[in-house]
């Protein structure tokens, strides 16, 4: 009997130990919550601040990116105008030089046809004639 007692007394005081200990991490914990708390409010109050300079610095550089932003594209919407303008110029000339080629090409290949039919045909002429 003498061995179960010495295990009843090791495990029974292992276990207020255990329980002694969780107290005391319990409580020192709550005492390190308390402590850091005005630290945790400096730091949040820190943040709070930094991030209302960060927008009160921002807001002209902002507003600088939006005016130029504007300007960019008031420029670009002016110059692709002016392309879509140049654009359809340039396919309108390209249009008539090629009509006018056209015409040019018809007239020549029937100055040709007719070049070429008038001599037979005053040949044929000179042979009925002789006749």
């Amino acid at each position: 009997m003498g061995l179960s007692s010495f295990f009843k007394n090791l495990f029974g005081s292992t276990k207020e130990s255990v329980t002694e200990l969780a107290n005391n991490a319990e409580t020192t914990f709550e005492q390190a919550k308390e402590a850091a708390a005005p630290y945790i409010e400096q730091a949040e109050t820190f943040a709070e601040e930094t991030i209302a300079k960060a927008k009160v610095a921002s807001e002209p550089i902002i507003e600088t990116a939006t005016e130029y932003a504007h300007q960019a594209q008031e420029v670009v919407s002016e110059y692709a105008e002016k392309a879509s303008d140049a654009i359809s110029d340039v396919i309108e000339t390209i249009k008539e030089k090629t009509s006018n080629t056209v015409d040019d090409t018809k007239k020549i290949v029937t100055e040709t046809v007719v070049d070429e039919s008038e001599p037979a045909i005053e040949a044929a002429d000179d042979v009925a004639h002789k006749e």
